[in-house]
């Protein structure tokens, strides 16, 4: 059994799909006005089909900061599938989840059997290693914590990710993954032109993503939530 972080619970959300409920920090992974909606919206619509729109490549890299139930790097799959994109997704994840826990999610009930097969591979694939799903569709899991990403070798590299997906708990419950220096990390590893997204847009999230060097737009949010923010390098 993997190291747990407030023994998560399966809790359905308002579109009928589950997330999982922390009671540590009393905060649930997704929205529970829709884990499924928010993660479309948030991260496909307005971060991977708007980044695949300018991609003159037929592959795209992602990096994904809080992997959790890896509903994000499935969706992401999907879409890339669909538009016939080659996906390079790296995942941080400092508490992944057992697989018991995972089957008992019902996100493979809209799924085909490609994509049901493709979802247990990211589960199941070995951590911290490069794992080629299929031939379209390779999978980095790291098992560590976001706020050591500036010592993690990721930092090493420039210009890599065209797309970010900061997906971190809640800011006003874990504030020390949204500062500064975590953004400036990410600014540095991405592609000029890239996109950082994120369900946030709070105050303070806006102006340590501008200070890192983002411009920083605010969008509609999901439903339950006002608005969201893309930062671009």
């Amino acid at each position: 059994m993997t190291e747990t972080f407030g023994n998560p619970q399966l809790q359905l959300t308002k579109d009928g799909s589950h997330t999982l409920f922390n009671a540590q920090i009393n905060e649930s992974y997704h929205s529970t006005n829709g884990a499924l909606q928010e993660s479309l919206h948030v991260f496909i619509e307005a971060g991977l089909k708007a980044q695949l729109e300018k991609n003159v490549n037929n592959r795209i890299q992602i990096l994904e900061l809080g992997f959790g139930t890896g509903l994000n790097a499935i969706l992401s799959y999907i879409e890339c599938n669909k538009q016939q994109v080659d996906c390079d997704y790296t995942g941080i994840e400092a508490f992944p989840l057992d697989l018991p826990l995972i089957e008992q999610l019902n996100y493979s009930d809209w799924m085909n059997e490609d994509e049901k097969d493709i979802f247990n591979q990211i589960h199941t694939s070995e951590w911290n290693k490069k794992n080629d799903l299929n031939t379209q569709f390779s999978l980095q899991k790291f098992h560590s914590k976001i706020e050591d990403i500036a010592k993690h070798p990721l930092s090493k590299t420039t210009n890599h990710f065209d797309l970010v997906y900061m997906d971190a708990f809640d800011p006003a419950k874990q504030p020390e993954l949204w500062t500064v220096e975590i953004f400036s990390t990410l600014y540095q590893i991405m592609k000029d032109g890239a996109s950082l997204l994120t369900y946030s847009s709070k105050g303070d999230v806006k102006r340590a993503m501008r200070a890192a060097g983002f411009k920083v737009e605010r969008l509609p949010g999901p439903i339950g939530k006002r608005h969201m923010l893309r930062g671009r390098k």
